[in-house]
C-alpha cells in the first residue's frame, strides 16, 4: 500500500480535537453507519460543525473532515496555489469537487452515499480510523492487514525522527 496524505495546515485552531484509535462497524441497507462514539464525543465540543466527506487522495479510503478542519486545509491549500494558473485551478477544482457535506442523524448515524463506497471499495464492514483531525473510513477488509509491515515501519519512524532531530 501507498502513503495515505492528509495535507495540514500551519493553522491550528482545532488542537483539542484528536480523533484517535479505530473502531469497526457494519453499514445498514441504505449505506448508513454509526460513528464510534469517542469519535462523536470529540465533535461535541464543535457543535455547528457539519462534515465533509471526501475520497482520499492517494488510498481507497475515505476521510471525513469536521467542517472546521476542512476550511483550514481549503485555506492551506489555496494560499500554496496560484489562482491565475490554469493547472492550479483545475487542481483547486478537482479538491473541491470531491466532497459531500455530511450530517449526523439523532441517533449518531451518518450516510456514506453509494458513490464513496464505490469509490473506497467498502462493502458492509468498515473500520475507523482515527487520524488526529480527521477520521478515515476504510474497507474491513483492507484494513485488517497492516498498512507497513511493522519492522519496515520502526525502521520508517526511526529515519524520520533522526532526520527532524538532525534539522532541529
Amino acid at each position: 500500500m501507498g502513503n495515505c496524505v492528509t495535507l495540514r495546515p500551519n493553522i491550528k485552531k482545532n488542537e483539542n480535537m484528536r480523533f484517535l484509535g479505530n473502531s469497526e462497524a457494519k453499514l445498514d441497507t441504505k449505506g448508513r453507519v454509526f460513528l464510534p462514539s469517542s469519535f462523536r464525543k470529540q465533535l461535541q465540543g464543535f457543535a455547528g460543525d457539519s462534515l465533509v466527506l471526501r475520497k482520499d487522495i492517494f488510498q481507497d479510503c475515505l476521510v471525513i473532515y469536521p467542517e472546521t478542519v476542512w476550511n483550514e486545509q481549503l485555506q492551506d491549500l489555496r494560499s500554496r496555489l496560484n489562482r491565475w494558473n490554469a493547472r492550479h485551478q483545475m487542481i483547486f477544482r478537482q479538491f473541491v469537487s470531491d466532497v459531500e457535506i455530511i450530517t449526523l442523524d439523532s441517533n449518531g448515524r451518518l450516510l456514506i452515499p453509494k458513490r464513496y463506497l464505490k469509490l473506497a471499495n467498502i462493502a458492509q464492514e468498515v473500520r475507523f480510523i482515527g487520524m488526529d483531525d480527521t477520521i478515515e473510513i476504510w474497507s474491513k477488509e483492507v484494513a485488517d492487514q497492516p498498512f507497513i509491515a511493522p519492522d519496515e515501519f520502526g525502521k520508517e519512524l526511526e529515519s524520520i525522527v533522526e532526520r527532524v532531530d538532525k534539522e532541529g
